[in-house]
């Protein structure tokens, strides 16, 4: 009952407005009043359309601002890293670790950055060219004789191979000399942590004197390009030289210094030919490489003909100090007990 007065109160109340209704609201006023809200209505969903497409372009245009901003900002570095690299140095790349090992700059006593990283400028050096290049040990003993004429037969198929290409020729030689100092100094290394002895400063000399004869191949390098066929022969002749000098030096340390000694000389000889060839023009007198400069401290506008010399002078070094180290051990007596000619350059 309740239910159905209430429904017929609420037909009553309708039909009452409907026909009060032109008076209360006129038909223009509220078609007018509807018009406006439609307009309102309307303009205020343009403008918040506009301010959505305008956020969302701006966010865009404010994007590709960044990312322009961040190429502009990659390609100086970019450019950086050719230029370092085009001048021979080694550009410094970042490297996320979890150890937070620091890198270290390096700086030259004029103040500007060092630029090389496979030797820092307190390892550089300028050699004595006054030396005596001409100082020869006569073999005398079998081993001498023994180890003189090993290193004669291992000339032979070098001059074969090579003839007059001195550069080649050098690059050669160091790929071979650079092998008795380290196999010398790690067995020596070994022995003195076998004996819990001190060495005498002798591993240091010997490992200085194979890094020594290393630079002289990254210099050599920089003047003549190793061919396909020449870089699988430093292969062929490193493994067979390396194992089999490791061995001599196990067996006589003495021969095996001795040997040393005489492929120093032998090195001396192709270095002098090596200068004949220049002076005579038969080879380009090239502008001396920037590792060259840096490591030896040669001048600027130094040539091919002054690395050839200061290396020659390194040779006349390492010649005297292997026939030393064979002296001692022909007296009988071991290296650690006489102090090592450290830093002779």
């Amino acid at each position: 009952m309740l239910i159905r007065g209430a429904a017929a109160a609420t037909r009553l109340s309708g039909s009452t407005l409907m026909s009060s209704g032109a008076r209360l609201f006129p038909a223009s006023s509220a078609q007018a009043n509807l018009a406006a809200a439609g307009r309102v209505l309307i303009h205020g969903n343009a403008m918040e359309g506009r301010d959505a497409a305008a956020s969302r372009i701006g966010g865009v245009r404010r994007s590709s601002a960044a990312t322009l901003a961040e190429k502009e900002q990659q390609k100086p570095k970019e450019q950086v890293a050719e230029g370092a690299e085009a001048s021979g140095a080694v550009a410094v790349k970042r490297i996320t670790s979890y150890w937070g090992v620091p890198t270290s700059t390096v700086m030259k006593e004029d103040g500007t950055e060092w630029r090389w990283r496979c030797f820092m400028p307190w390892e550089t050096y300028q050699p004595d060219l006054s030396i005596d290049l001409c100082k020869h040990h006569a073999p005398t003993t079998l081993m001498d004789k023994l180890a003189y004429w090993t290193v004669k037969l291992m000339r032979v198929p070098t001059d074969i191979f090579f003839q007059r290409r001195y550069g080649c020729r050098a690059m050669m030689l160091e790929t071979v000399a650079a092998v008795p100092g380290m196999v010398g100094g790690m067995l020596l290394h070994c022995k003195s942590l076998r004996r819990f002895e001190h060495s005498g400063g002798w591993i240091k000399v010997l490992l200085d004197e194979a890094e020594n004869e290393r630079m002289h191949l990254m210099t050599f390098m920089e003047v003549a390009k190793p061919k396909w066929y020449e870089r699988a022969l430093v292969f062929a002749v490193q493994g067979v030289f390396f194992n089999a000098y490791f061995v001599g030096y196990l067996i006589s340390p003495k021969f095996a210094h001795r040997v040393v000694g005489y492929l120093e000389e032998e090195a001396i000889h192709s270095y002098t030919e090596f200068l004949k060839e220049l002076d005579k023009g038969a080879i380009e007198n090239v502008p001396a490489p920037a590792i060259a400069l840096d490591y030896w401290r040669l001048p600027q506008g130094s040539t091919l003909r002054d690395v050839v010399m200061v290396v020659r002078a390194d040779e006349a070094h390492h010649r005297d100090v292997n026939h030393f180290a064979s002296d001692i051990h022909f007296q009988g007596r071991e290296l650690r007990e006489f102090p090592a000619p450290v830093g002779y350059h």
